[in-house]
């Protein structure tokens, strides 16, 4: 039966997305994962659009801007789709899969095949499955969900959580549009949380700092912004990207309330370890998220 969804449940949703996160997210960080995508002729950045739109077949550049959100679509269209003339998308699928298969091995070492990662994998696969029946809507998540199901425990946890991450993901997006943010607009609101510094988000999604200021400006302009140095949300903008999570986190609840609290806590607590230890690996940054006891 799937608990009712109030307060609390979200908050345990979100817990257990934020803490699985880094298990996943480790394959945009992992050399391996670089490496396999070089091998088949492609530069680690190239790579990772062509592998994490593989699923969508040969994707057009319109696509991928599309579906990806807030990179800046010159960036895209230098990746995509000359991407596909280097290798298929199948093949870029299957040297991503390698890539985590073999980044996870080095950083986890035995643990990959633990009664933990069984148990965990189980879980995360029962959370999984339950949102295969709700594709609508989120385009990225149902080419994802039509991929075959890996065997091996710890690449079963993998990817059950890029197919609870992806299902998150497009409800964001939407959440997004509903507010009326560009993808330039959402970076620069989540950056004046505080929860990420302006330049890398900046950087990595490749805005010109030109961009990015007129994205401030049109921010300031609607009130989301103050007219500090360094922008801060304003007490709208602050309400404002408060209903943007709560939106995001209503739309991607599905699997965890079905899976219910009890099931929840006991994947974040057999979870946690692996995310952590990939996180301090691979990303630092996160750390903090996972070793206090809460996502």
């Amino acid at each position: 039966m799937t608990q009712k969804m109030n307060r609390d449940s979200l908050a345990l949703a979100r817990e257990t997305w934020r803490t699985l996160e880094p298990y996943h997210g480790a394959v945009y960080f992992s050399p391996e994962a670089a490496g396999q995508y070089d091998e088949l002729g492609a530069d680690a950045r190239t790579g990772y659009f062509a592998s994490r739109s593989a699923a969508l077949g040969a994707a057009s550049a319109d696509l991928v801007i599309a579906t990806f959100y807030n990179f800046n679509p010159q960036l895209v269209r230098r990746a995509i789709p000359a991407a596909w003339e280097v290798a298929t998308p199948q093949q870029f699928a299957a040297a991503r899969l390698a890539g985590i298969d073999a980044t996870l091995r080095r950083v986890l070492g035995a643990e990959v095949s633990s009664p933990a990662m069984a148990r965990a994998a189980e879980l995360a696969r029962t959370a999984a499955e339950v949102t295969v029946d709700h594709p609508q809507g989120r385009p990225l998540f149902a080419a994802h969900a039509a991929l075959p199901w890996p065997s091996a425990p710890h690449l079963v946890l993998w990817h059950a959580q890029t197919l609870l991450r992806e299902f998150r993901g497009d409800g964001h997006v939407g959440a997004l549009l509903t507010a009326g943010l560009s993808g330039i607009e959402a970076l620069v609101t989540h950056a004046a949380a505080g929860d990420v510094d302006a330049g890398v988000l900046r950087d990595s999604r490749a805005w010109t700092p030109q961009q990015w200021g007129q994205a401030v400006q049109s921010l300031r302009e609607r009130g989301w912004l103050d007219d500090g140095p360094q922008p801060a949300l304003t007490e709208e903008g602050a309400r404002r990207r408060a209903e943007i999570e709560h939106t995001t986190d209503r739309l991607a609840a599905l699997p965890y309330l079905t899976l219910g609290p009890t099931a929840c806590v006991e994947l974040c607590s057999l979870v946690r370890p692996f995310s952590l230890a990939v996180a301090k690996e691979l990303m630092p940054w996160a750390v903090g998220r996972l070793s206090g006891g809460s996502a």
